[in-house]
């Protein structure tokens, strides 16, 4: 599917991977609705091409407006890129004991739930688009992580809410094959985000050790690099691809 000349809708697109699909979906020619929340989209930098909207993406109203703001532009709305979600850590029972129910309900409201709202209305507007020469309207890609499989201690919440995106990929594909719809998700590995920002220097080096090849932390550009072969190639479609050097996380 080409690029150019689309509308794209990207969710966490003011920071981290959205940002970065954000621009290489831009630097291709799409008008990229990067939406965010508040503060993010504040402190986000100026990109050609980038649009920045600013939605919650558990909020159905406002989820809506922001579709109808990428539906309603010069170009059809082709591309989602679903990155926006969060990853705090916390046992199931430990020291101060249980695990924090509204921490774990809030987990998978924000990463499960939210990439669900905006597939679910993107999907809508997308599917009243013109199709083109091959049938096809567009592609929407989520994010999971490796922690979908191989989650570690601490991380209940976020394993279960990135197992669920990866288990709605299929079924969603198949859903929306009569629409001319794709539906994809990247399962990232360690990829060099603000969420690692705190972390020393040391640890990062131990992080990057710990992949079996290439040695090093991914990138945003990593993923973003690898969102755009997913659009541009057909014929993927209902799957899970691991981003991630062939890492398996160990327990902790």
């Amino acid at each position: 599917m080409l690029i150019t000349d689309t509308a794209a809708i990207v969710t966490g697109g003011a920071s981290g991977l959205g940002a970065a699909a954000a621009r290489a979906l831009a630097s291709r020619g799409a008008h990229v609705f990067a939406v965010d929340l508040p503060d993010a989209v504040a402190k986000a930098p100026v990109v050609d091409g980038v649009t920045y909207t600013v939605a919650d993406v558990t909020d159905a109203d406002q989820v809506q407006t922001a579709v109808e703001q990428a539906a309603g532009a010069r170009n059809p709305l082709r591309i989602v890129v679903n990155c926006a979600g969060i990853a705090p850590s916390a046992r199931i029972v430990g020291r101060k004991g249980p695990h924090d129910f509204d921490l774990f309900r809030k987990v998978i409201e924000i990463n499960l739930i939210g990439t669900f709202n905006v597939l679910r209305l993107a999907a809508a507007a997308i599917g009243q688009t013109e199709p083109d020469q091959q049938g096809q309207r567009g592609v929407v890609i989520n994010t999971a992580s490796v922690a979908a499989f191989d989650g570690q201690i601490g991380q209940a919440a976020y394993a279960a809410s990135k197992g669920g995106v990866a288990s709605l990929t299929l079924p969603a594909a198949r859903d929306l094959s009569s629409s001319g719809i794709r539906v994809m998700t990247i399962a990232p590995g360690i990829v060099d985000t603000p969420m690692l920002a705190t972390i020393s220097e040391e640890f990062r080096a131990g992080l990057a050790e710990s992949v079996p090849f290439p040695k090093r932390l991914g990138t945003p550009d990593d993923f973003a690099q690898l969102a755009v072969n997913i659009v541009e190639h057909d014929y993927l479609n209902g799957e899970v691809i691991r981003m991630d050097g062939a890492l398996r996380m160990a327990p902790r």
